[in-house]
């Protein structure tokens, strides 16, 4: 085990916020070396306090496993314009359109995210979601929030209440865009 001094490799450095595509965002905690079937491999300690969870990830797979620095501000700004669009549902069967938005989701991508939000967002005055529809968009929105929270140095309540002041801004999805929806899915289902 390494010593808990401030470490760099690839860019990263310990004590750093990263985004690993699978599960947000989290804390670079250590940079360590450790024996596996022989070989010493360098590992990124990364935790992820939201949920309980310590990955160890090789220094040599960061690139194909998609590990990345937070967004620049730029691109926060992107993503919060996104969520103010209108939202662009496509008329395809509810299971095809949930794994696409479960790919999204696991893509990492800032952008990407937001479009998930957006498109799956329901103000008060539109139908219920269905339970699918609702755990993809928390997914989406709690991945969104926990990176603008990291990035704009708020708290995570602050940043949902920042989206959620965007998508507000966002036009209404008509009730007959959200009947067309709802017989998608029962279609789907």
């Amino acid at each position: 085990m390494v010593a808990k001094k401030q470490q760099q490799r690839l860019g990263f450095k310990t004590g750093e916020h990263v985004v690993y595509p699978s599960h947000g965002v989290g804390i670079v905690v250590a940079i360590e070396e450790q024996e596996v079937a022989g070989l010493t491999l360098e590992l990124f300690v990364i935790s992820f306090e939201q949920d309980k969870l310590t990955l160890r990830v090789p220094v040599a797979k960061v690139k194909s496993v998609g590990m990345r620095k937070l967004a620049e501000d730029e691109e926060v700004k992107r993503a919060l314009d996104t969520v103010t669009g209108r939202a662009r549902v496509k008329r395809t069967m509810w299971s095809r359109r949930a794994q696409e938005y479960e790919a999204k989701i696991n893509s990492g991508d800032l952008i990407a995210i937001s479009e998930v939000v957006r498109d799956l967002y329901r103000s008060e005055e539109q139908p219920e979601q269905s339970y699918s529809e609702r755990q993809l968009f928390e997914q989406a929105m709690d991945r969104m929030s926990r990176e603008i929270g990291a990035v704009r140095k708020l708290t995570l309540t602050e940043a949902v209440q920042l989206i959620e002041k965007q998508l507000a801004k966002s036009p209404k999805r008509t009730k007959t865009d959200a009947a067309e929806a709802d017989s998608d899915e029962e279609a789907a289902a």
